[in-house]
């Protein structure tokens, strides 16, 4: 590989870098009306850089639950990494320390701009697009953080939309022939059954079933 691709990662990245930003501080506003602290709040996206099982924590936890309920909601809005790992993991090498920092990269975001028209996984891009992305996470959680209740609701913000909006713009350029259209309506559709029934989580991992359109003998 070139050793300009860290660079090219980072390059694809950049126009998801304010909403990550913007999706930072409005998780440590969350993080901090639910009486977890700015130090806390930064900790945990600097070691988990996990969104959506961020915000189920401490939604969980502001509204009384327990930290068992929190820690299993997060597993399972993370349970999907299991199978982006499985196809990630050949392309990682080295020794357990270093595949472990490295793997910290691997969200939606850095695994979708990372995936060739081959679809093979270009490694140095998903390192330089996670690297990109994981500091302006941060970065906005330590402005959230010190603004605490300053920003107020992030949903009066709009925000609360713009995590659908993001995802739709990560699908649309992987929906490259028949197999993938009938993945991703295929996961839609199960999610969408089972929003009404169960919790938040769920829906999540289920439509990752919808994987199994791809499976070849």
């Amino acid at each position: 590989m070139k050793a300009d691709r860290i660079r090219d990662g980072a390059r694809a990245i950049l126009p998801l870098t304010p909403p990550a930003f913007a999706f930072g501080a409005s998780f440590a506003v969350l993080a901090h009306a639910a009486g977890v602290g700015g130090l806390a709040a930064t900790v945990m996206s600097m070691t988990t850089f996990a969104g959506s099982a961020q915000v189920a924590t401490v939604s969980i936890l502001g509204t009384g639950g327990g930290l068992a309920a929190a820690v299993v909601a997060a597993l399972l809005l993370n349970a999907r990494y299991g199978a982006i790992s499985v196809a990630i993991g050949p392309r990682f090498h080295g020794g357990v320390l270093r595949r472990l920092v490295e793997s910290q990269l691997i969200v939606d975001e850095s695994w979708a701009v990372s995936v060739g028209p081959d679809a093979q996984i270009a490694r140095r891009v998903l390192i330089g697009a996670g690297g990109t992305l994981w500091s302006f996470w941060t970065a906005g959680t330590v402005a959230g953080a010190l603004a605490g209740g300053a920003i107020g609701d992030p949903n009066r913000l709009g925000l609360d939309g713009a995590f659908p909006a993001l995802f739709l713009a990560l699908l649309a350029p992987q929906l490259r022939g028949r197999r993938a259209i009938a993945a991703a309506a295929l996961g839609a559709a199960i999610a969408f059954v089972l929003i009404p029934f169960t919790p938040a989580e769920i829906p999540v991992v289920a439509a990752v079933a919808a994987c199994v359109v791809g499976w070849r003998r």
